[in-house]
């Protein structure tokens, strides 16, 4: 479903994301509402999670620099169908609402989800224009049970476009989440349906950290946004010169190596991912705790094996483990 988009909180965004501060008055006049609306649809913009600094005398700035997404730019670079929607209660539902009538490779990317989630259900935090939320449909001729191991060969493709885009020592938690210095950059959520003996259709999203403010509430997990990752570098490619990063460019470079490992992984299934895998492997030869429901495997990991299976190496030797949640918690 796409919720109801107020224009109006869109065209303010648009004008407070020129830079420096608007009056209120200006802001009307522009949009041709009151000041007293523009006070009401500034403090809806603070519940999609956007911080505004409003100074008496000067009205209103952003807190941080923003680009907005520009859907023309990303398909003319990527050759595949994007929809842009600046809200949207998920990307991935949106497309798995509709898979009978996609084109595959079509991608849905926008601004804010109001009910993004992660694996098993859990919400992911979703302020507007800070991060990046993107879903991808892809039909897999080959069925439901060849689609084991998906969310790694796009894990892979994700940390292998980053560092073509010049971002290094990133790396993968198994089996979907990526990882820079043991904190969550971001996390791949692969959701399938199809029937026995018939093409499965799946749906591939990936909520990532962009410039993300420490004060968003509700994650209790060390986090890190892409913007820390490479503020170090000055002149950084994916920097944009008011210190904002290109999100645009990060969408190009996503979709394009997601194809690309899709119809690799329909050729040759995981051959060729494991290595790829195990040398960006966060956790590899460092102690892991797996769980499984109520059971827990403790030991060292020793990365994946052909199947996408997580392998621990415990007293009994090394098992092949395909489900399961790995933490480091209690370690």
């Amino acid at each position: 479903m796409i919720p109801r988009t107020p224009k109006a909180k869109l065209d303010i965004l648009r004008l407070l994301a020129q830079g420096g501060f608007h009056s209120g008055e200006e802001i009307g006049k522009t949009l041709g509402i009151s000041r007293a609306a523009v006070s009401k649809h500034i403090k809806g913009i603070h519940e999609w999670g956007v911080e505004i600094f409003s100074l008496q005398g000067k009205g209103y700035q952003l807190a941080e620099p923003m680009t907005l997404l520009d859907a023309e730019r990303i398909a003319s670079d990527t050759h595949a169908p994007v929809m842009l929607h600046p809200v949207i209660d998920s990307t991935n539902q949106y497309l798995l609402n509709q898979v009978d009538s996609l084109e595959s490779g079509t991608t849905c990317i926008a601004e804010y989800q109001s009910q993004g989630r992660g694996r098993r259900g859990r919400q992911w935090v979703s302020p507007f224009g800070a991060n990046l939320y993107l879903s991808m449909y892809w039909r897999l001729e080959a069925g439901m049970a060849a689609a084991m191991g998906l969310s790694l060969v796009v894990g892979v493709a994700v940390v292998e476009a980053l560092e073509s885009l010049g971002v290094a020592d990133v790396k993968l938690k198994w089996p979907n989440d990526l990882y820079y210095q043991d904190k969550k950059l971001a996390g791949i959520l692969v959701e399938l349906s199809g029937q026995a003996g018939g093409a499965a259709h799946l749906v591939i999203g990936m909520g990532m950290n962009i410039a993300m403010s420490e004060q968003i509430p509700g994650i209790d997990q060390p986090w890190v946004s892409l913007k820390q990752v490479i503020e170090e570098h000055e002149n950084h490619p994916l920097r944009l010169t008011q210190g904002d990063v290109d999100r645009n460019q990060l969408c190009v470079a996503f979709i394009n190596a997601w194809q690309t490992a899709l119809r690799d992984y329909e050729e040759q299934g995981m051959h060729g991912f494991v290595e790829r895998w195990n040398r960006i492997d966060n956790f590899l030869n460092r102690p892991i705790k797996l769980i499984m429901g109520q059971r827990e495997i403790s030991g060292i990991s020793r990365g994946i094996n052909e199947q996408g299976a997580v392998l621990i190496e415990t007293e009994q030797g090394v098992e092949a483990h395909i489900g399961g949640e790995i933490s480091l918690r209690g370690l």
